[in-house]
């Protein structure tokens, strides 16, 4: 094996066997693409990326996103063979309970793994977020003879991919902002579950992605690895324009019956085909996992450079830090996860006195006045930051000319922006937040979702969160959100009740670790909770506190969230008029209550106090685990209607009156 090009093509064929041995011991999986994208695989690994085998978080390592996560086995084999702690046995669970070599790539899980993807068309919406937050990096801390941040971002995409909607909102956002660090490689096979994809897809996709910006292209045989180097270097010489290079492979290739077909895209090629496929390559077809010393070598050798190019680095920030101090100390704290000192001390503090103040334009005021203490906060909104409040005043916005900009235009690209904000929160020493209407989470729920299964920290913020936005009407008032956003394990929701639980809702987002959270506010004014005269605000980190308590023991506890807090505070003046003891409890978060202590639970929901009434202008689902079944909640069973927002209080029922009358019916 003395010849380079013997070992390389041995190499690559023992990925594609290995793919297939995987893919048919689990008997579940996607070998087809995996063993056609072996030599693509072969280049990124051996010759273009950075990357540290012994370090997989090293700061500038080049970020490798498999947006075609069901080929994840590619990933595990190049994972394993380049030297990462991912072991051959490893590799032979694949798809197994408690295995790293999950059937589709996971952050967190498998180490080398930069994000988790699954759902075509996230990983390719969550590279922009990667390349975003590689400029915004470079602006702030590059300086002269300090290049910190140079880093790429490759990844494989694949016929899927590009037909999902969310890839066309982040191919357009990446060409707009000349995101010249991505680079995507583009398999185009030709072939779907069902088929063809000629049943449901012809269009002209490098014309497409011409249209939007980009650097497109063209090589027509994946196994032409020369052609392969050659637009790889193109698209790194390119770097005013995100790359996409279009590249023709047969799925299953090696496969003498299986290969360009449906067959070998979701199933295990089956064990009689494994051994042709073997004989094909000049393999044994009678042993399985077989990876010979010479390619493990190899590949250990290529893995073992990033060390070094680790080393240089870290010499070169060690350079930096004795020049640039203050800013070295700012990204070392950023990069742990590490707060500024005293930085909510900068949270405002909002009067009972003062006027009425939806939690939107709260919020607004919080975020400028922290903004200033947290220089890696960032984020926008999808074209609505002056409905959400959501624009840091005092800051520029990010463009292609001007990448220290904290304001971030997505555009309406909801679903983008989602995935966006994942790749952003995902790069060590950002936090950041995206804005819409609550309406409209559903076009995020896959990138809130998977932010919860990765367990990283993006804010999202959604605003107009009711019926109480009025006259939008029902497509625009959320109903259901509440519950469904309540539904996804490991997701902190938190509606604030007034400015200043907005602005402990702030604290804890921000100071948040393990998750993504939920901040949802109104677009109406809110009487604003004397501070000395209620419960604490800063409480909501409790997820519910009693802001009113009764003139006894309690006969009645009312419990709401949001606007909804300040309606039974007034029904609570009116049955304790009546000689009705009534406890009011403001639940901004059932997430943040359920970690409280059993002694906590029932100093505020006393077991003994079942008669209590829960008010929300949305879905009751959930709330009987607070209410009891001795309790009631007034809540939106229907859509809502087109009407000022007074109306639509007084036709759902949401008043003074109807609170009383519903707690005294329970009494």
């Amino acid at each position: 094996m003395e010849n380079s090009k013997d070992i390389e093509k041995l190499a690559i064929d023992t990925v594609r066997v290995l793919s297939a041995d995987a893919v048919q011991k689990a008997n579940s999986g996607h070998p087809g693409t995996a063993m056609a994208l072996a030599p693509m695989g072969h280049v990124l690994w051996s010759k273009f990326l950075n990357y540290n085998p012994k370090n997989p978080d090293w700061a500038n390592r080049d970020r490798f996103i498999l947006s075609a996560g069901h080929a994840c086995i590619l990933q595990y084999s190049f994972l394993y063979l380049t030297g990462y702690d991912l072991s051959l046995d490893d590799i032979k669970q694949f798809r197994q309970l408690n295995s790293k070599t999950a059937g589709h790539p996971e952050y967190g899980l498998a180490p080398g793994v930069d994000v988790t993807t699954g759902p075509l068309g996230q990983g390719f919406a969550n590279g922009v977020g990667f390349a975003i937050a590689q400029k915004h990096l470079a602006a702030r801390y590059n300086k002269p003879g300090f290049d910190l941040f140079s880093y790429n971002i490759y990844a494989i995409t694949s016929d899927g991919d590009m037909m999902e909607g969310v890839t066309s909102e982040a191919a357009s956002l990446a060409g707009h902002l000349q995101l010249g660090n991505l680079i995507y490689l583009y398999d185009d096979n030709h072939i779907s579950i069902e088929g063809s994809t000629d049943i449901a897809f012809n269009e002209d996709v490098s014309a497409r992605f011409r249209a939007y910006g980009w650097q497109v292209q063209e090589v027509n045989d994946v196994n032409d690895t020369h052609a392969l180097e050659l637009a790889l270097i193109n698209a790194k010489s390119e770097t005013q324009k995100p790359s996409l290079i279009r590249v023709r492979s047969l799925i299953a290739y090696g496969s003498p019956n299986k290969s360009g077909t449906a067959g070998s895209h979701g199933s295990p090629l089956g064990a009689d085909e494994i051994k042709l496929v073997k004989q094909f390559f000049g393999f044994d077809p009678e042993k399985s996992f077989n990876v010979p010393d010479e390619v493990i070598k190899y590949y250990h050798e290529k893995g073992a450079k990033g060390e070094g190019k680790e080393e240089k680095w870290n010499k070169l920030f060690a350079d930096y830090k004795a020049k640039y101090p203050e800013l070295a100390a700012e990204y070392e704290a950023a990069f742990k996860g590490e707060l500024p000192a005293g930085w909510a001390d900068k949270l405002p503090v909002f009067k009972g006195s003062d006027p009425k103040m939806a939690t939107r334009q709260a919020s607004g005021k919080v975020l400028n006045a922290i903004a200033p203490a947290l220089p890696n906060l960032i984020g926008g909104a999808a074209d609505l930051a002056p409905s959400t409040e959501t624009n840091l005043k005092e800051y520029t916005s990010f463009t292609s000319e001007d990448r220290h900009g904290r304001n971030f235009h997505f555009g309406i690209r909801e679903h983008a922006m989602g995935s966006a904000l994942n790749g952003m929160s995902l790069t060590k020493g950002l936090l950041p937040f995206g804005a819409t209407f609550l309406q409209f989470a559903d076009y995020m729920r896959p990138p809130i979702r998977l932010a919860a299964i990765m367990k990283i920290s993006p804010i999202f913020v959604y605003t107009h969160d009711s019926i109480g936005l009025g006259e939008d009407g029902t497509t625009h008032q959320p109903i259901e959100h509440l519950s469904t956003l309540r539904a996804i394990p490991n997701v902190t929701v938190i509606r604030p009740a007034d400015a200043n639980e907005t602005s402990h809702a702030w604290r804890v987002a921000i100071e948040k670790k393990g998750g993504p959270t939920v901040l949802i506010f109104t677009r109406q004014g809110l009487p604003i909770l004397d501070q000395d005269k209620y419960g604490k605000a800063s409480d909501l980190e409790k997820g519910a506190y009693i802001v009113s308590e009764g003139s006894k023991g309690p006969d009645l506890i009312l419990l709401a969230t949001g606007s909804e807090v300040s309606l039974i505070m007034q029904a609570q003046e009116k049955l304790e008029a009546e000689g009705i003891s009534t406890r009011v409890v403001s639940m901004p978060s059932w997430e943040l209550f359920e970690k409280q202590d059993a002694a906590y639970k029932e100093k505020i929901l006393p077991k003994a106090s079942r008669k209590r009434l829960a008010v929300e202008m949305a879905s009751p689902m959930g709330w009987h685990k607070y209410t009891t079944d001795e309790g009631d909640m007034l809540g939106m069973t229907t859509f809502g209607e087109s009407a000022p927002a007074e109306d639509l209080y007084k036709h759902f029922g949401f008043t003074v009156e109807n609170v009383v009358a519903r707690a005294k019916a329970l009494l």
